[in-house]
């Protein structure tokens, strides 16, 4: 495996691979990695020549700059894991070299960006479009994978490849839980103790509503979710949302069309928590 801080390096690498016929799976991490971000490279290298990970910290997507600086940073351990996992590149650049000056683009997502995540982190989807936008031009894969765990993230990054007319594949990737149900993220490490035993009751929560919605109205679930958080120790609700899969409007009745989904956000103490689940009748 070798890793690579510097744009043109990587590139000259890839060039050459490309000249051996070979396709390019990228997976943009922001290390901490853990078993989900493994069995996106997993897939990657089931489905391509070449997997390339990067490994980034994007300060422009933390509308919260303590969030930024307690983000966890691992990345003697991450290259480990990515080698062990077959990883062929990492590309690890810096603040500079990604932002040698400010990135002053705005894009624009319509409704996208304006529910759930967005209307708590506002200017975070952005951020994603700025940092992954240069990912791709810099790595020009033909196929990029990304967890479905952030899935308004997801949505917003193919509406960004649709808008500026990118010649890559974007590949959903299921969610990957812990034993007991918990979805795998980075910020899990920094949970204390005592919440991360109580975390999984989030999973539980949105099982049960998921059963529950197999006989009563959309309003009847939300509320279902809002009361069991509100009775979980420990735990904060701040959204839970029922959604269309694609537009991600807010659904009113089952009947409506589309695949419905349930996404979800919930503080832990001071660690914030999304997950999801397809809530399809």
């Amino acid at each position: 495996m070798k890793v690579y801080s510097d744009p043109l390096s990587i590139q000259k690498t890839l060039s050459e691979a490309r000249a051996q016929g070979l396709n390019i799976g990228f997976v943009p991490t922001m290390g901490a990695l853990h078993q989900g971000h493994l069995s996106l490279v997993e897939q990657a290298g089931q489905e391509c020549g070449v997997v390339v990970a990067s490994i980034f910290v994007n300060p422009t997507q933390f509308n919260d700059p303590n969030d930024l600086a307690n983000y966890p940073r691992t990345l003697e351990a991450d290259l480990k894991m990515l080698e062990e996992q077959g990883c062929d590149l990492v590309f690890v650049p810096t603040v500079e070299t990604m932002y040698p000056e400010p990135d002053n683009r705005i894009f624009a997502f319509g409704e996208l960006e304006t529910v759930m995540e967005g209307k708590f982190r506002p200017g975070h989807f952005n951020g994603v479009a700025q940092v992954v936008s240069k990912l791709f031009d810099l790595v020009n894969p033909d196929k990029a994978f990304f967890g479905q765990k952030d899935f308004q993230q997801l949505a917003i990054i193919k509406a960004m490849v649709k808008q500026l007319s990118l010649p890559v594949e974007i590949v959903p990737c299921a969610i990957v839980r812990e034993p007991d149900g918990l979805a795998m993220s980075s910020r899990n490490k920094l949970l204390l103790p005592e919440y991360r035993k109580c975390a999984p009751q989030i999973y539980r929560i949105l099982s049960e509503a998921k059963n529950l919605a197999k006989s009563h109205s959309v309003a009847e679930v939300k509320n279902f979710v809002n009361q069991e958080i509100g009775n979980a120790n420990l735990l904060k609700l701040e959204y839970f949302e029922l959604v269309e899969e694609l537009s991600l409007k807010a659904i009113q009745s089952w009947d409506e069309s589309g695949i419905k989904v349930g996404c979800i956000a919930v503080f832990a103490g001071k660690v914030r928590l999304i997950d999801n689940l397809i809530f399809n009748r």
